[in-house]
């Protein structure tokens, strides 16, 4: 038998195409790559001065040669972490009722609504956190750290939550404040990727579901949730990039300390993108490069980020789990 090799012919609007595709991937490449290559160039200074200890030094004096991004660092960390936290059900709750509940004629607006949510200025998020937010979070860490006071990450040092006459400052400018604002940031951005993936979801593969018996809810459990699998990893990821790189908001309702700050509900926190926003102003040559060096290492922590979402999206392609 003879084995007929098929082939295609592309027109020039396809080869067009394809290198307008080819050159935009390049162009975005040649752009990060430049990024990096500055920040390096600039933060090297500061860097051959620092060694490794840049990486452990929770101290924050240039020109004293004592620096290090090591408290910043886990700051930035902790605030992403409790967006997220934060951020990921509520994206979730939203975007399925947007695809699966809400009905025809509102689904549009409330998509407008959630996605408009994402153009709204950090600096508005950040005035609403420190004016209004953090007065009304106090009765909250209060009463988190008195019941989950045992677990370290809650805990609250010189708080007593028997005395009615406590000062109540000790749980302002923290973490979880500042996390709670960042997650209202990255929740329109990871709704809409979630949202996206939801409707893409086979009908066929619904409609099987139902003609088994299942319920909405057991529809949406073995047939939407495997297949945008893929969407809520990414979604998640995306958001947690933009949340490490969160300035304005984060400088405006935190304290700054150069202290590894492990306890989330307690004043004082830092990250990497705030210490530049403060320092940067006043720096000193020498200094400027030892912000650039922290750049360095946002922006690195960052790459890390979208690698490995990259690399748990291809091991979960939207679809691949879901039940024919």
């Amino acid at each position: 038998m003879t084995v007929r090799r098929v082939t295609s012919t592309q027109g020039g609007v396809d080869r067009l195409f394809r290198a307008v595709l080819l050159g935009a991937g390049v162009l975005v490449l040649v752009i990060m790559l430049t990024i990096g290559w500055f920040l390096f160039q600039r933060g090297w200074p500061a860097l051959r001065e620092a060694g490794w200890s840049f990486l452990t030094e929770q101290r924050w004096e240039p020109d004293q040669h004592t620096f290090g991004i090591a408290a910043v660092l886990t700051g930035t960390i902790l605030i992403a972490v409790v967006a997220v936290l934060i951020a990921v059900p509520l994206a979730t709750g939203v975007a399925l009722y947007i695809a699966e509940y809400a009905p025809a004629r509102f689904r549009g607006a409330l998509t407008n609504l959630v996605d408009l949510m994402a153009a709204v200025p950090s600096v508005v998020y950040g005035l609403w956190g420190f004016i209004l937010l953090q007065e009304q979070l106090i009765p909250l860490a209060r009463w988190l750290a008195m019941n989950l006071g045992g677990i370290p990450v809650f805990t609250v040092d010189g708080a007593d939550p028997d005395n009615p006459f406590e000062d109540m400052t000790v749980y302002k400018s923290s973490t979880f404040a500042a996390g709670i604002v960042v997650a209202l940031m990255i929740m329109p951005i990871i709704c809409s990727v979630m949202r996206e993936s939801f409707t893409q979801a086979p009908a066929g593969e619904r409609e099987g579901a139902y003609a088994l018996g299942a319920t909405r809810w057991g529809m949406i459990r073995a047939v939407v949730l495997p297949f945008g699998r893929g969407g809520m990893i990414g979604g998640t990821m995306l958001g947690l990039g933009r949340a490490m790189g969160e300035t304005i908001a984060v400088f405006m309702i935190i304290s700054p300390i150069f202290l590894i700050q492990p306890h989330i509900l307690q004043t004082g926190a830092s990250s990497v993108s705030s210490l530049v926003a403060l320092r940067w102003g006043a720096a000193s040559p020498f200094e400027l490069s030892a912000l650039m060096a922290a750049g360095l290492a946002l922006f690195m922590l960052t790459l890390v980020v979208n690698f490995a979402a990259s690399a748990i999206i291809a091991r979960t392609r939207s679809g691949q789990g879901s039940e024919g």
